[in-house]
C-alpha cells in the first residue's frame, strides 16, 4: 500500500516530478488527500511520480507555483522578439563576465558565435556570421553565505537578448535585441519597458542606439576572454 503522495516526497521548491525506483499503483489516492497518484514509465525502468487531479490541499500547500509554473519560452516582446528564438541559451557558452553597475554579468554565446569568436571576430573586422546569438544574464550580488569573502550572483534581475539577421533586421546594424525582466516574487518573467534600464520599446532595436559606439566590432562590445 502506497502511503506517500508526491507532495509528501517532493520539496515544494521544486518541480513536482521525481524519479524513484519504488512502483507505485496507478491510481492510489494519497490519504493525506492531496490528490491521485499516477506513474509513467522513463528512462532506464525507473518511475516519475506526479499527480492527477490534484486536490485543493495540494495547491495551497504549494502556494499554486509548481502547478502554475510560468513557461518563459511563450513570452514574447510585442512587436519584437520571443524568448523562444533563445531557447536552450543556458547550456551556451560563456564569453565574458562583468559588472554592469550593481548588477554581475555572464555573457553566452551559441555556438555559432563562439566559432566566429574562436576564428578572430570581430577582432578581424569581418562581422558574425548570420545566426548569431548572445544572451547576458544579470544578477544582484550577493555574499556567499559559506565563505563570506567571495561576492557571488544572488537573485536573478534580467536575462537579455541578441541575435544577428542582417536581413530582418537591417535598420539596426543587422541585430536585434530583446530584454526580459525576472519578477523574483513570482518567478516569472516579462518583457522589458521604456521604464525599466535599459530602456525597451515594443520592437528588435532597443540596443541599436547603445552598441552603434561599436560598429567597427559589428556592433558587440564583448571580447571573448582567454581560458
Amino acid at each position: 500500500m502506497v502511503t506517500r503522495c508526491a507532495l509528501c516526497w517532493i520539496s515544494p521548491s521544486i518541480s513536482n516530478w521525481r524519479h524513484s525506483t519504488r512502483r507505485l499503483k496507478l491510481g492510489v489516492l494519497c490519504p493525506g488527500g492531496h490528490g491521485t497518484l499516477v506513474h509513467y514509465p522513463c528512462a532506464g525502468g525507473r518511475v516519475a511520480r506526479s499527480l492527477s487531479h490534484p486536490s485543493p490541499a495540494l495547491l495551497s500547500a504549494l502556494g499554486g507555483s509548481a502547478m502554475s509554473a510560468q513557461d518563459k519560452y511563450t513570452v514574447k516582446v510585442p512587436g519584437g522578439l520571443a524568448f523562444s528564438e533563445f531557447r536552450g541559451y543556458e547550456a551556451w557558452q560563456v564569453v565574458s563576465i562583468s559588472q554592469d553597475g550593481d548588477l554581475f554579468a555572464a555573457i553566452l554565446a551559441n555556438p555559432a558565435m563562439i566559432d566566429a569568436y574562436r576564428a578572430g571576430i570581430p577582432g578581424n573586422g569581418k562581422p558574425f556570421p548570420d545566426g548569431s546569438k548572445m544572451a547576458k544574464i544579470h544578477w544582484s550580488p550577493k555574499k556567499m553565505e559559506v565563505f563570506p569573502a567571495a561576492t557571488v550572483p544572488g537573485a536573478l534581475h534580467d536575462v537579455d537578448f541578441m541575435v544577428k539577421d542582417s536581413k530582418r533586421f537591417a535598420g539596426s546594424g543587422g541585430w536585434g535585441w530583446a530584454a526580459f525582466e525576472y519578477e523574483a516574487a513570482s518567478r516569472t518573467f516579462r518583457p522589458g519597458t521604456t521604464a525599466d534600464k535599459p530602456p525597451q520599446e515594443n520592437n528588435a532595436t532597443c540596443g541599436f542606439g547603445c552598441h552603434t559606439i561599436v560598429k567597427t566590432r559589428d556592433y558587440v562590445f564583448t571580447d571573448y576572454g582567454a581560458r
